[in-house]
C-alpha cells in the first residue's frame, strides 16, 4: 500500500511517524482538559472537539481515556478510522472545518492513553529467553521445558504502568549475591530495561477464545519498557516468578497504533521447533515487521543507539498470548495490557536489555562518547522507538522514554 496523501502537509513526509496511513489514538491535554486525539503529521486532531461538533461518531472521546471508545468494538473502530481518513485526505472539503481542531503537537502534553485494567508480561522472545537461560543454566538447558509449547508469563502491576516521559526512581529491595553472606536491603545495583511491544485489549472475554478471535480483540499496540531490577529478581525468583523486581514501573508510549494500521506489515512467526497444540496454532501471519531501537542518553547529554531489533523476532504473537491467557477461563477486560516479553535478535547489537548487552555485567557495553555500561546509572535516559516501513511512508509509534532518578534515602531509616 502506498502513502495516502493528506492536506496536512507534514503527514506526507516519508520520514515522519504519523502519515494518514497510521492515525494512532492517544489522550492529550493542551490546558483545556484531557481528551482523545489522533496524531497526523506534527499535529494532534482533537477528537473530543470533533465529537462535540458531531464530526465523528459519539464514542467517548471527551472522557480522557480510550476505554469507552474501545468498548464500542471493531465496527466502531473501523467507522471512525474511515471517517478520519476521508476528512484528512488530500482534496477533502473538510480542511477549513478542521482548522480549529488541529493542534500543533508542541502545544500538547500527552497523557496515559487508556486506563490499564490488568497487566500481564510474557517471556515470548526466543533470543532473549535463550540468552538469559544460557547465562544462568548453560546453553544445553537454556529454555525451560515448557517454553516451546506455550507462551509463559506473569501477572504484573497495572498500578505501576506510566506514560512515556515519566521519571523512574531506582528501587530498593532485598539483594543477595556472592558478595553478601546474608540478604541486605539496599537500592538495586543492576537496574535494567526490557524492550517490548504491548498489546492493548479492546474487547472483553469471559471464557476461552481462539487465536483468530483473540486477534480481533486487540485494539492496537504501544511501545513498552519493562523496567527490571535484576539483583532483586535474582534473589526473589526462588521458586516463584517476578514480583518486586518488576513492580517499580512499566513505561508505555502515548500513541496506540491500531491493528488496522499495522495490517500491511504482517509476517509469519519463526519455524516451530515443536508443534503447537491446536488451540495455539498460527492461523496466518501473526507477527509484524516493526523495526525497534533503544537509545541511551547519559547526564552529559550525548545520545546513541545501543540496540536495534525487530518485532518479527518474537516466537509467540500477541493473539497467541491472549488466547492462552483465556484458556483457564480467565476473564479479559477492556484496557488489559499484554507485554510481549523482551524483543532481542540473533546478534549482540540486537539485544533488548542490558542484562544481555553486557552478558550479566561480564562484558560492559562501550559507549561511543566514552565510558561504558553494565546496567543503568542514575541520570540515564532510555528511549524506545519503533516504526514499520511502507512504500514511501512509515507507520511510527513515536517514542517511549524514561529517566532514572537516584534511589530515595533509606525509606525506613
Amino acid at each position: 500500500m502506498p502513502l495516502r496523501r493528506s492536506w496536512v502537509q507534514s503527514a506526507n513526509d516519508p520520514g515522519g511517524a504519523f502519515p494518514l496511513n497510521n492515525l494512532p489514538f492517544g489522550v492529550f491535554d493542551d490546558g483545556m482538559g484531557a481528551r482523545a486525539g489522533v496524531a497526523i503529521g506534527d499535529n494532534v486532531l482533537d477528537l473530543g472537539a470533533m465529537e462535540g461538533l458531531s464530526m465523528v461518531p459519539g464514542a467517548g472521546f471527551r472522557t480522557g481515556a480510550l476505554n469507552d471508545f474501545m468498548a464500542e468494538g471493531p465496527g466502531m473502530w473501523e467507522r471512525v478510522r474511515n471517517t478520519l481518513t476521508g476528512l484528512l485526505a488530500e482534496g477533502s472539503a473538510a480542511e477549513s472545518q478542521l482548522a480549529d481542531v488541529l493542534i500543533p503537537d508542541a502545544m500538547v502534553t500527552m497523557q496515559m492513553p487508556f486506563a490499564v485494567s490488568e497487566y500481564t508480561d510474557f517471556y515470548a522472545g526466543r533470543h532473549h529467553a535463550s540468552n538469559v537461560g544460557t547465562m544462568f543454566r548453560g546453553a544445553d538447558n537454556a529454555l525451560p521445558p515448557n517454553w516451546l509449547h506455550m507462551p509463559i508469563g506473569y501477572n504484573g502491576r497495572a498500578s505501576s504502568v506510566v506514560v512515556s516521559g515519566t521519571d523512574v526512581r531506582r528501587p530498593w529491595g532485598q539483594l543477595k549475591g556472592p558478595k553478601f553472606e546474608a540478604p541486605i536491603f539496599a537500592p538495586s545495583r543492576r537496574f535494567d530495561i526490557e524492550l517490548e511491544l504491548g498489546a492493548v485489549v479492546g474487547q472483553p472475554s469471559t471464557g476461552p477464545i481462539s487465536v483468530a478471535t483473540a486477534d480481533e480483540h486487540i485494539f492496537g499496540y504501544v511501545l513498552l519498557n519493562d523496567w527490571s531490577a535484576r539483583d532483586i529478581q535474582a534473589w526473589e525468583y526462588q521458586p516463584l516468578g517476578p514480583f518486586q523486581a518488576k513492580a517499580t514501573a512499566t513505561s508505555i508510549s502515548p500513541w496506540v497504533v491500531t491493528r488496522a494500521a499495522l495490517e500491511p506489515f504482517r509476517c509469519a512467526a519463526p519455524e516451530r521447533e515443536k508443534e503447537l497444540l491446536p488451540h495455539l496454532k498460527d492461523v496466518g501471519p501473526m507477527l509484524y515487521d516493526i523495526d525497534l531501537a533503544v537509545s541511551l542518553q547519559p547526564e552529559d547529554g550525548s545520545e546513541e543507539i545501543i540496540s536495534r531489533t525487530n518485532y518479527r523476532e518474537m516466537y509467540y504473537s500477541a493473539a497467541q498470548q491472549l488466547a492462552h491467557h483465556t484458556t483457564s477461563g480467565c476473564p479479559m477486560r477492556i484496557g488489559d495490557l499484554l507485554g510481549s516479553g523482551t524483543i532481542s535478535g540473533p546478534e549482540r547489537e540486537n539485544r533488548g536489555s542490558f542484562l544481555e548487552l553486557s552478558w550479566g555485567g561480564k562484558e560492559p557495553l562501550e559507549l561511543a562518547q566514552g565510558g561504558s555500561r553494565t546496567f543503568i546509572e542514575d541520570g540515564d535516559r532510555l528511549t524506545l522507538s519503533g516504526s514499520a516501513q511502507g512504500d514511501g511512508y512509515r507507520v511510527g509509534f513515536g517514542t517511549c522514554t524514561g529517566r532514572v532518578l537516584a534511589a530515595l534515602e533509606d525509606p525506613f531509616a
